[in-house]
């Protein structure tokens, strides 16, 4: 028997899951109470940028494989159900908000059938899982719960969850397991790690991951102030302890810090959970990561009034780059419009770039100016911050724009610009974690 899928929830991470499950030859269908978001995704248009996401998601709707619908009684009749809303921090605090998945959880539970299965991949607080599957049960003890965390990195969805890096079932039982074998049959004939979990343990790999590679954003990022109070070039410190298999050159950017829908609120609600727990102590050191994480974004500013003035009052600053990363237009925590948003405040006038998200950063940012081209965003520029490390950025001829620029002053947050070329073309280069002798 081929198996029904649902995708409960049709935002970053269900569209994907969808459209891949389809791929793979499942029949799928999303769910989502928001009746304009489906009428889109029907008509094959995506609300966000992935690159090839589009294009999977009509492949699979001509295929009629795929489809949406805001009545979740249209799920019924699945064997297997994914729910993918979202867990944002609460707007009071550092913990995350569980009730889309609470309330997607127990509606579907009412209506779907005995003998199906209710996935989690919504990142949310240990324990919830178990506290979940205690209410399916009673409601019909012919339904189970079980969790698989997501590990999609933006901008690499598709292949993340078509190939992904390992596979973490959390489960109660054998039959659990047994489903969702069926369902990444695929990956396992190929060798992806299979990893079958209790509940909690589940629950917890994905904060645990996120709160790891955070960890190392922010190491290069402490290890920057010490470079620029030192002297040296983190760069190069970068490239020489990243040759050490231990630690690898991954995530060793030194920059403006991480930002995003994941790692920032993952890191927050992580700490938030294990002092519920009566385990805060163990994650003591998660709270000055976040603070150096936003110290790289306040020392940005330092180092554009070290270069202009400390009254930024009338200056004019260009920056390149809105979304929180390359290839996406997710704008969620990003720290470019975080750094253009308090540079403004301080009387500035922002001009900003980005080849994808000027859109999601308008309405997230309406009171920020956009351009609409990297020439318009750098016209009589007193500065230009490099804040988004889109290859188009890396790719500028900076002899090109030297002349429309008032003060051909360039700074690089993500340490990606070539220095050399920059400092030949005349211009003035700074970057976090390089003095300026370097």
């Amino acid at each position: 028997m081929t198996l029904r899928i649902s995708v409960i929830g049709t935002g970053y991470l269900g569209v994907t899951h969808a459209a891949c499950m389809a791929s793979l030859g499942f029949t799928v269908i999303g769910i989502d109470i928001n009746a304009e978001k489906i009428a889109q995704l029907s008509a094959g248009i995506l609300p966000f940028y992935e690159p090839g996401l589009e294009e999977l998601l009509n492949s699979e709707l001509a295929e009629g494989r795929l489809s949406f619908s805001s009545d979740i009684s249209s799920a019924a009749d699945c064997d297997v159900h994914f729910i993918c809303v979202g867990t944002p921090q609460v707007k009071d605090g550092l913990a995350a908000d569980v009730s889309y998945v609470d309330t997607s959880i127990r509606t579907l539970a009412a209506v779907a059938k005995s003998g199906s299965l209710i996935v989690g991949k919504s990142t949310v607080p240990v324990g919830t899982a178990e506290r979940l599957r205690n209410d399916i049960l009673k409601i019909n003890q012919e339904i189970d719960l079980a969790w698989n965390p997501e590990f999609l990195r933006e901008s690499f969805a598709i292949e993340d969850t078509l190939h992904p890096n390992r596979i973490v079932v959390g489960v109660a039982n054998d039959r659990a397991e047994a489903i969702l074998k069926a369902v990444y049959a695929e990956n396992l004939a190929e060798g992806t790690p299979w990893i079958r979990a209790d509940l909690p343990t589940s629950e917890l790999v994905k904060v645990a991951a996120n709160s790891f590679l955070a960890t190392k954003i922010s190491f290069i990022n402490a290890m920057a102030e010490v470079c620029e109070a030192a002297g040296g070039d983190v760069t190069v410190l970068a490239e020489a302890i990243g040759y050490d298999p231990r630690i690898g050159h991954k995530f060793l950017g030194a920059g403006i810090g991480f930002g995003g829908g994941c790692l920032p609120k993952d890191l927050r609600g992580f700490m938030a959970r294990s002092k519920e727990l009566g385990a805060d102590r163990a994650l003591d050191f998660l709270r000055e990561i976040d603070a150096i994480n936003l110290r790289a974004r306040v020392r940005v500013i330092e180092l554009v009034r070290r270069d202009l003035s400390d009254d930024l009052v009338g200056k004019r600053i260009a920056i390149l780059g809105a979304s929180f990363k390359p290839e996406s237009d997710d704008v969620r925590d990003s720290p470019a419009l975080d750094i253009a948003a308090q540079i403004q405040a301080a009387g500035a006038i922002v001009s900003i770039y980005d080849p994808k998200a000027i859109e999601s950063a308008r309405r997230s940012f309406p009171a920020l100016s956009y351009a609409g081209s990297i020439k318009e965003c750098l016209t009589d520029a007193d500065l230009v911050l490099h804040l988004t490390e889109w290859k188009e950025f890396q790719s500028i001829d900076p002899r090109e724009y030297i002349s429309i620029v008032r003060n051909p002053i360039m700074i690089d947050g993500r340490n990606k610009l070539d220095r050399d070329l920059w400092q030949k073309a005349g211009w003035t280069f700074r970057a976090l974690g390089r003095s300026a002798k370097n």
